[in-house]
């Protein structure tokens, strides 16, 4: 039996080739391959790029593109928005007449954003479905078409355009000071002189407008103010909506929540342009000014190609990306304007568009740095 067992041991040893291990002694290698073998096939694997690798790019290459795709249409769609709603809002005929009905304005802005929506389901993702959350839906519509309206009575009040756009920034204040004093938050030496400077710039810019032109009205800073509360309470109550969505299973599309955020805000201003008999004092100033006609067209098509890009950002990336280039996008709204509207600056409005814009700056890096550390923001802009 031992014997039978030594010649088995032996059979083995010559089928098993010896590698020497550099000191003499021998070593076994279980395939037969030689050292040299060995390294040359670990030096073929290391060239070859695994497959993993090659799908984790390509997926990082779309996900680029979808971002230059938001960014490239939130630009594009509301610096023009912006540029328009300035000539629509500081419009005056032979005599003297403007046009003063945010709210009629806001019903056709609202039909055509419905439209985009609709036909975007439609080509995206077929029929539409019916919301489980109608109420969240109409709550976060009747706070975006008050803020919307609250922004184009300033404009029609008499706030400059650079200074509303400035002040709208500053969005993060009003949502600070409530968490200060209902909800007993707390807040970074950064964050407070984020907002000190947002408010000061727009301030300083907003005096040196009323001494150049007269045009800042208290009245206008009054609409401005209530165009934040709004904000504020629009980003809460999307924030909510997108999470309960979300735990229950349903995918938010973008072109849903657009279509239904709409239907909410055409109804409110529907209901409301009646009442301030602005639905047909309004159509009849369209009607009656030709040239005007194109602009308010031009309107109404920038917001719903810019709230398709808008909603397309917040359903595909962090909410967090949207308020970073939305904000970013308001700076290159204020420099056009002040370079192509012809508004004239002095030494310290020049002073206050820097350190606003110096603020806003700084909110939007500390966002991102905080978003890179995987740290939730306090403030949804």
């Amino acid at each position: 039996m031992a014997e039978a067992t030594q010649r088995h041991i032996e059979n083995l040893e010559d089928r098993i080739p010896l590698v020497s291990n550099g000191s003499g002694s021998g070593v076994m290698m279980g395939n037969g391959t030689s050292p040299s073998k060995v390294s040359t096939a670990t030096t073929d694997t290391e060239d070859v790029e695994s497959p993993l690798s090659v799908t984790t790019s390509e997926a990082q290459k779309a996900e680029l593109y979808k971002f230059m795709f938001a960014v490239g249409g939130i630009y594009g769609a509301f610096i023009f928005y912006g540029n328009l709603q300035e000539d629509v809002f500081s419009y005056r005929d032979e005599k003297g007449l403007a046009f003063e009905y945010a709210w009629f304005l806001l019903f056709l802005e609202a039909i055509a954003n419905i439209l985009f929506a609709v036909v975007g389901q439609r080509i995206h993702h077929g029929k539409i479905a019916g919301s489980l959350y109608m109420r969240q839906f109409a709550i976060t519509g009747a706070s975006q078409v008050f803020s919307k309206a609250f922004t184009s009575l300033a404009l029609a009040k008499g706030l400059s355009f650079p200074v509303a756009t400035l002040a709208k920034s500053g969005k993060m204040a009003p949502v600070m000071v409530g968490q200060l004093l209902l909800g007993g938050a707390s807040y970074t030496v950064r964050e407070y002189a984020q907002v000190g400077a947002i408010v000061f710039g727009t301030a300083l810019l907003s005096l040196c407008k009323k001494e150049s032109d007269g045009r800042s009205s208290s009245l206008g800073v009054f609409f401005i103010l209530l165009s934040l509360v709004m904000d504020g309470i629009t980003a809460g109550i999307q924030k909510r909506l997108k999470s309960d969505m979300t735990l229950v299973g349903v995918t938010p599309k973008p072109f849903e929540f657009m279509l239904f955020t709409n239907i909410s805000m055409m109804c409110i201003a529907f209901v409301l342009a009646l009442s301030l008999h602005e639905f047909s004092n309004g159509w009849h100033f369209v009607v009656e000014h030709v040239s005007f006609v194109g602009k308010v067209v031009a309107f109404c098509l920038c917001s719903a190609v810019g709230q398709s890009f808008v909603f397309y950002t917040v359903v595909h990336f962090d909410p967090l990306v949207c308020s970073t280039v939305t904000t970013t996008r308001k700076i290159f709204s204020v420099l056009l304007s002040i370079f192509l509207k012809g508004h004239e600056l002095t030494y310290s409005g020049w002073a206050g568009v820097s350190v606003a814009v110096g603020g806003i700056l700084s909110e939007v890096h500390s966002k991102a740095r905080g978003k890179r550390k995987g740290v939730k923001s306090k403030v949804s802009m």
